[in-house]
């Protein structure tokens, strides 16, 4: 086996056409309207400082974004943007699988500031559909496994919690009541038993 030297995606920034790059189905990034315009601000005066990242789907020569939802929605937004970068944006392209992308993408976002908790539970949701385990989100994500568990929860899907281990539970079941314990001369009552009989 052949070590390729590793070298990172930023040196090799290319400008893409802005019609061929499409927003991912899973960031669960939001930023704020005023934020919004403060980032068009600094693209108005600095220009784009950072390209966006994308993973190139070779079958339809479609550049799905991984990183830099907003600054792409900055050129679609704002005309004098898009005329002043003619239609051209700069990329950094990475080449993995969907799973790794969105890790990707939620590292990112994580390392900047928040993101929307509805959609960073569809998130857990399709990397666990993609056999992705708890400790592999955990690793890539940067989650402690109580965060992974309440962005579960909110899904409310089963198959979420499909390897997790649960212990015993409490059931209800009927106990007779002696007659010198009840006023009553004998009496069911309901009591909760630990155990699988």
């Amino acid at each position: 086996m052949v070590n390729k030297e590793f070298r990172s995606p930023v040196y090799n920034i290319i400008a893409i056409p802005f019609e061929k790059i499409v927003p991912n189905t899973y960031n669960p990034n939001n930023v704020a309207p005023p934020e919004m315009r403060l980032l068009y601000d600094s693209i108005k005066e600095d220009g784009y400082t950072m390209p966006i990242v994308c993973y190139h789907v070779k079958s339809n020569d479609k550049y799905v974004i991984v990183d830099g939802f907003h600054r792409w929605r900055v050129m679609r937004d704002y005309k004098d943007i898009y005329e002043r970068e003619k239609g051209m944006m700069p990329v950094s392209i990475i080449d993995k699988p969907l799973s790794d992308r969105m890790a990707s993408t939620i590292r990112h976002n994580r390392a900047r500031g928040t993101h929307d908790v509805d959609l960073m539970s569809n998130i857990i949701k399709e990397l666990h559909e993609l056999g992705r385990s708890d400790a592999w989100i955990s690793k890539h994500l940067g989650m402690d496994p109580d965060e992974i568990l309440r962005l579960k929860q909110i899904t409310g899907l089963a198959a979420l919690f499909r390897d997790v281990k649960f212990g015993q539970a409490w059931r209800p079941g009927e106990d007779f009541v002696p007659a010198e314990e009840s006023s009553g001369g004998g009496n069911m009552r309901t009591v909760y038993t630990l155990g699988n009989d």
